[in-house]
């Protein structure tokens, strides 16, 4: 578990997969950490297991695998099937689960307004992920915010569009930064 936060915090953007044409690209890219974020159940083993043989840390948005349930048994499944260094999930009960089996777990929160904040503050201290990312990253007073109420480990994602974004999103405190943008991977 340590190693992923390490990792992130030694090179701050993650890469956020969404196509399986573009896992290459991130591996090439020198980032350490690659979510994916849009497969099926017959391809998460395979891009797992590319990604892990290029030396990088690798998490799976589980709900976000077709095919597969959003229960326990999806989280039993990755983990025992696919084998990657943890999951992404906006499911409490998931990120829990995945504690206790031993798996690495980001809780992701979308903040829309004052009330989804105090739910995501209320959520992080009760289901204790290892990692959460707050969602859209655009929002530095937001996530300076997180992160003091929090003393958690944050990245920052959604609607990342410039490296003025990720500058701004890692001065507010977070940890990484999380982008779809192929161009962003690189710097």
């Amino acid at each position: 578990m340590g190693n992923i936060i390490e990792n992130i915090r030694e090179n701050p953007i993650v890469a956020g997969v969404r196509h399986s044409e573009d896992v290459q690209y991130a591996i090439d890219s020198g980032v350490s950490t690659i979510f994916i974020l849009n497969t099926d159940i017959f391809n998460v083993k395979s891009l797992v297991s590319k990604i892990k043989a290029a030396g990088k840390n690798v998490l799976v948005h589980i709900d976000f695998v077709e095919g597969l349930g959003k229960d326990q048994k999806a989280v039993d499944f990755i983990a025992q099937h696919a084998k990657p260094d943890g999951i992404l999930t906006t499911k409490s009960q998931n990120i829990k689960y995945a504690r206790e089996i031993g798996l690495f777990a980001i809780q992701r929160f979308f903040l829309i307004d004052s009330l989804s904040f105090n739910t995501t503050i209320r959520t992080i201290n009760s289901f204790q992920p290892d990692m959460i990312e707050v969602m859209p990253a655009v929002m530095p007073d937001v996530i300076h915010n997180i992160v003091s109420e929090t003393n958690m480990p944050v990245i920052a994602g959604g609607l990342v569009s410039s490296k003025k974004d990720i500058i701004s999103a890692l001065n507010a405190g977070a940890m990484g930064v999380s982008t779809g943008n192929r161009e962003l991977w690189t710097l």
